[in-house]
């Protein structure tokens, strides 16, 4: 059985091209949606617009709180306004996959996550037609230096 050379190379590349996707970024559409910094607040906390995807409103707008925590603690938040916080909170390489017991139950609903995040304001809903799903905005507040405070205290983070 013969495999044509521009089969094997149409297969390299689509795998090169779905291992450099970037599993951080919710789309709606064709759009990709970051977590955007509005501000840094007085008690240096972080005001952010965050996205999320779900079946419908709320788990839709639970993940959008998920999501703007995790940018905080991995990725750092590097669009909207300049002035918050670029370096994430957890600098060390794949911690959440290391530690994936800890995160799977920081994060699991109604998990500890939502000590460190409130909703201030609901943006607008986007509804994606393909699969029927909701993409839904919030303006958070994270509690960046009490997030930090709880890495420390749970072994998470070292100092």
């Amino acid at each position: 059985m013969k495999i044509s050379i521009k089969l094997i190379y149409g297969l390299i590349g689509g795998s090169l091209l779905l291992s450099s996707c970037n599993s951080s970024k919710i789309t709606a559409g064709n759009y990709p949606l970051k977590t955007e910094c509005i501000r840094i607040e007085l008690d240096g906390s972080q005001s952010l617009i965050a996205w999320g995807n779900g079946s419908n409103k709320a788990s839709a707008m639970e993940n959008a709180k998920i999501k703007a925590i995790r940018d905080v603690l991995f990725y750092g938040i590097n669009d909207g306004k300049s002035g918050c916080n670029l370096i994430p909170i957890i600098l060390e390489v794949n911690a959440q996959n290391k530690k994936e017991a800890y995160f799977s139950k920081f994060f699991a609903y109604k998990g500890e996550y939502d000590n460190f995040i409130s909703i201030k304001k609901e943006l607008k809903s986007l509804k994606v037609s393909v699969d029927k799903s909701v993409t839904f905005g919030l303006e958070v507040r994270v509690l960046r230096a009490e997030l930090k405070q709880k890495m420390i205290s749970d072994g998470i983070l070292k100092i």
